[in-house]
């Protein structure tokens, strides 16, 4: 019998930790965090991580397992994340898979294999004079769909070209046996509530010394291109800080209007999957919840 994952899965700035922290405690459970950026150590606010008092007690795995700067890649995270869900399971506790990388969650949950194209440095040198945009296309031109996640980061989009060129399919095949059982729950609110959710939390998060938490990896040595390939917070409070960007009003905005892009197609992503169980965030999410694992698990 395959073990049991519950999934919370949706768009930035909709409560998914808080509700994955409720669950856990509710159904003796453990997280899994599924954010391609929270697996850095060191990007704390830039990124949303939950902090240890939000964690209310309950066991947390997959945040600060990788150095800023460090190449970290879903085929990683889906081995890491097997060995964590498996672990929760030999304890006899329950799994939550929590997060917003689309890619990562489904290579968990549909159980994508990934193949080991050898690294092409002829080509890889050849891709890396290209500019982004030209990258981008050369994969959307072969019908490669682009995770939110791929979109800014350049060395995601060369290692996609290159198993393009190998043959191979750039993210992965399907195995027909998924290694769970599982059910996924989304998070979503209306359109406008998200944006005024993400414009408070941008605004508390800059008080908090989001601003500072950059310019500290970048003393400490963290580059600027992997900066700029993290996108989103990293990437525009990096434009701030090396003038592009000229003022903290200018950066509310900008920084503002990029977040709310990017929970848009998240949205998009996330709505193409038939298989969730949306909650109504402005009712009793943690009640209507309760009664779908409750079934799920009967």
């Amino acid at each position: 019998m395959k073990g049991r994952l519950i999934t919370i899965l949706g768009t930035t700035a909709c409560g998914k930790s808080g509700l994955g922290v409720a669950l856990a405690k509710e159904y003796n459970g453990e997280i899994v965090s599924a954010d391609s950026r929270q697996v850095y150590r060191g990007l704390d606010l830039g990124t949303g991580k939950i902090t240890a008092a939000e964690m209310e007690g309950v066991p947390h795995h997959l945040l600060d397992v990788a150095e800023p700067g460090e190449q970290y890649s879903v085929a990683r995270f889906q081995a890491e994340a097997y060995a964590a869900i498996d672990g929760i399971l030999d304890r006899g506790r329950l799994p939550f898979l929590v997060g917003g990388t689309g890619l990562y969650v489904r290579a968990v949950t549909e159980g994508y294999v990934f193949h080991a194209a050898p690294p092409d440095e002829a080509l890889r040198a050849e891709l890396e004079a290209l500019p982004i945009e030209e990258l981008r296309q050369r994969l959307t031109h072969a019908g490669v769909a682009l995770d939110e996640d791929c979109y800014h980061n350049r060395p995601r989009l060369v290692r996609l070209i290159e198993k393009l060129e190998n043959g191979e399919d750039p993210h992965a095949e399907r195995e027909p046996d998924p290694h769970y059982d599982v059910l996924n729950l989304g998070v979503s609110y209306p359109r406008e509530t998200v944006c005024q959710r993400i414009d408070e939390r941008l605004v508390a998060r800059l008080e908090a010394g989001m601003v500072e938490e950059v310019a500290s990896l970048r003393k400490n040595g963290v580059s600027d291109e992997f900066l700029e390939g993290l996108g989103l917070e990293y990437r525009y409070i990096l434009h701030y800080l090396t003038g592009a960007i000229p003022t903290r009003e200018a950066l509310i905005e900008e920084l503002g209007r990029a977040i709310k892009r990017f929970a848009k197609r998240q949205v998009s992503w996330f709505k193409k999957d038939k298989n969730v169980h949306w909650l109504d965030m402005e009712a009793d999410p943690v009640g209507e919840a309760s009664r779908l694992i409750g079934e799920f698990l009967a």
